[in-house]
C-alpha cells in the first residue's frame, strides 16, 4: 500500500468506483474501502436461491449505464463487459390480455400506439436524435451542459407525468405506457417533473435499449474495479468505516453514502447548520423486492411481454397514479404498480437450461415492515395466470432487509433520497458546488448528489471533479 494519499473513497458503488477512476487517471493516489466483500453497492450479484442461479440484489436494467457521458468513455469490455439485449425494452399489459409495447424504432412504436402515433414521433424522435447531447444535459449538475436543447426538453419535462399524458395522448395505451416508465421516480404522477422521468427513460430505450450485463450486474463493479486498479488505485473489501478517525491521511475523502451516513461517521466534523440541513434531507418511499426461479418463463397473457426485458405491472393511468401516491403518501395500496424484470429470457449464462431467474418489486412507505408478497405475486398472476405455478424457489426482501444488504438503501429507498424537483437541485443540501461539505477535504459522492438515481457514475464523476479542483489542486502528480 502506498505510504501516503492523495484520495480515500468510501463505498464501491458505482458512483464510488467512478470517483475514484477520474482520481486514479489524473495522477492521484487513491484507495477505496468497502464494507462488504465484494465492490458494487446495488451492482451486485449472486446465487441467492439456488447454486449457478444468478440474482441481481438490486440494478439489472443498465440503459443508463451505455448512455453515461463517463462510463461510455471507459474501456470496460477489455475486462469482460457485455450487454445482453431484449427484442424490445419494455411491456405494459393489460387486463384484456394485450400490450403495449416500447420498440426499439420509434416508427414501430409509434404504429402501435394508432391515433396517438403522431404526437408520439414528434415528442420522441427529437430527444432520440438527440440522446448523447440530452444526456450530457440532463446528468450534469447545474445544467449547464448544451441549455438551449435542456430547454426545449424541460418544455415537457418540467410537467407532471398525467398532465402530459393526458395533454399529449387520447388513448389509455398512451396514457399507461408513459405512466408507467414515469414510475420509475418513485414519486406521485401528479408532482411536477415526473414527466422527466418518463420522457428520459422512453428516450433511452428507443436510443440504446434497456439492456441486462451478461452473467449479472456484478460484471460491471468488476470491470470498473479492474480498471481502477489498472490505474494504479487500491481497493479494501471487509472494511468498513464507522468514522473517520478508522483513516489513514489523504488530501481528500470522498464518501460514496447518503446524508444520514455522513452525519454517522463525520458528524463531530461538520458545523451544526450543515448537519441540520443533512438532518432535513428527505428519503424517497422505499421497495419490496421479491426474487424467483422458475422452472418455465413466466407465462404472460400478452405473447407480446415474451419479448421485453422489462414488465410495468399496474393497468391504467389512473391505477398506477394511485399506487405512487399511496406509497409516497406512507400508505400501502390493494393492487401496487410492480416493476418486473425477466433477465434470464436474454442472457442465458444467468441459470442453467430450463430454469428462469425473474424479479419484481413494488414501491412501499419508506421503512415499511409489512410483508407484500401476496400483493406483489397477485399482481404477477393478474397478466400472467398459472405464474406461481411455474415458481420453484422465491425469496422476499423488505426495506429493513435491503438497508441491511446495502447501508446506503435507507429505509429501502433505492434512490438515494426522494427526486422530487426542489430536492433534485438541492442533494443533499443547497450549496453552489453540491459535492463539497464545510469540512475543505471531505466531499459526497453518492446518488444523494445531482444528477441522482442511476446506474450513471455521474454523481462520482462530478465530486471528483470538485476534489480536484480544491484539495488535489496543487498535489504532485505521481506520474
Amino acid at each position: 500500500m502506498s505510504s501516503s494519499l492523495d484520495a480515500i473513497v468510501i463505498g464501491s458503488g458505482p458512483n464510488g468506483l467512478t470517483a475514484a477512476i477520474v482520481l486514479a487517471h489524473q495522477g492521484c493516489s487513491v484507495r477505496l474501502y468497502e464494507a462488504g466483500s465484494t465492490v458494487g453497492g446495488g451492482l451486485r450479484s449472486g446465487e441467492l436461491l439456488q447454486p449457478k442461479v444468478i440474482h441481481d440484489h438490486c440494478a439489472t436494467v443498465q440503459a443508463l449505464a451505455i448512455v453515461s457521458p463517463f462510463l461510455k468513455t471507459l474501456p470496460l469490455a477489455n475486462y469482460g463487459l457485455e450487454f445482453a439485449h431484449p427484442e424490445a425494452p419494455f411491456g405494459h399489459p393489460f387486463d384484456d390480455g394485450t400490450a403495449v409495447v416500447v420498440e426499439r424504432s420509434v416508427e414501430e412504436t409509434a404504429r402501435s400506439l394508432g391515433s396517438d402515433g403522431k404526437a408520439y414521433r414528434a415528442l420522441f424522435d427529437p430527444l432520440v436524435a438527440a440522446t448523447d447531447n440530452l444526456m450530457k444535459a440532463i446528468l450534469h449538475p447545474l445544467a449547464f451542459a448544451h441549455p438551449f436543447l435542456l430547454a426545449r426538453f424541460a418544455v415537457n419535462a418540467i410537467r407532471s407525468a398525467a398532465g402530459l399524458a393526458k395533454s399529449r395522448f387520447s388513448s389509455e395505451r398512451a396514457h399507461a405506457l408513459l405512466a408507467g416508465a414515469a414510475a420509475h421516480g418513485l414519486l406521485p404522477l401528479s408532482r411536477l417533473a415526473t414527466a422527466g422521468f418518463a420522457m428520459s427513460l422512453i428516450t433511452v430505450a428507443h436510443s440504446v435499449g434497456w439492456p441486462v450485463i451478461r452473467g449479472g450486474s456484478q460484471k460491471l463493479a468488476d470491470a470498473l474495479a479492474a480498471h481502477l486498479r489498472f490505474l494504479g488505485g487500491e481497493i479494501i473489501t471487509n472494511s468498513r468505516i464507522d468514522s473517520l478517525t478508522q483513516l489513514p491521511a489523504a488530501r481528500a475523502i470522498l464518501c460514496d453514502i447518503t446524508p444520514r451516513q455522513l452525519i454517522s461517521i463525520a458528524g463531530d466534523k461538520l458545523p451544526i447548520n450543515y448537519l441540520r440541513k443533512l438532518r432535513n434531507y428527505r428519503y424517497g418511499p422505499g421497495v419490496f423486492k421479491m426474487d424467483f426461479v422458475l422452472r418455465d418463463p413466466v407465462p404472460w397473457r400478452s405473447s407480446d411481454c415474451t419479448r421485453v426485458g422489462s414488465v410495468h405491472l399496474g393497468g391504467t393511468l389512473a391505477e398506477v397514479a394511485d399506487s405512487e401516491r399511496a406509497a409516497y403518501e406512507g400508505r400501502l395500496h390493494e393492487r401496487p404498480y410492480v416493476l418486473a424484470v425477466q433477465p434470464s429470457c436474454f442472457d442465458s449464462t444467468r441459470a442453467p437450461s430450463g430454469v428462469h431467474t425473474f424479479w419484481a418489486y413494488c414501491h412501499v412507505p419508506n421503512g415499511c415492515a409489512i410483508d407484500r408478497s401476496d400483493a406483489i405475486e397477485r399482481q404477477i398472476e393478474r397478466f400472467a395466470p398459472g405464474f406461481r405455478d411455474c415458481v420453484l424457489a422465491r425469496r422476499a426482501m423488505s426495506p429493513a432487509d435491503l438497508e441491511k444488504n446495502n447501508a446506503n438503501l435507507i429505509g429501502g429507498d433505492i434512490g438515494g433520497g426522494a427526486n422530487t424537483l426542489e430536492q433534485w437541485f438541492t442533494r443533499p443540501v443547497a450549496r453552489f458546488d453540491p459535492y463539497s461539505t464545510p469540512v475543505s477535504d471531505l466531499y459526497i459522492c453518492s446518488s444523494s448528489t445531482p444528477p441522482g438515481l442511476g446506474v450513471h457514475g455521474m454523481c462520482g464523476f462530478y465530486a471528483a471533479q470538485s476534489a480536484l479542483r480544491n484539495s488535489l489542486a496543487n498535489r504532485k502528480h505521481k506520474l
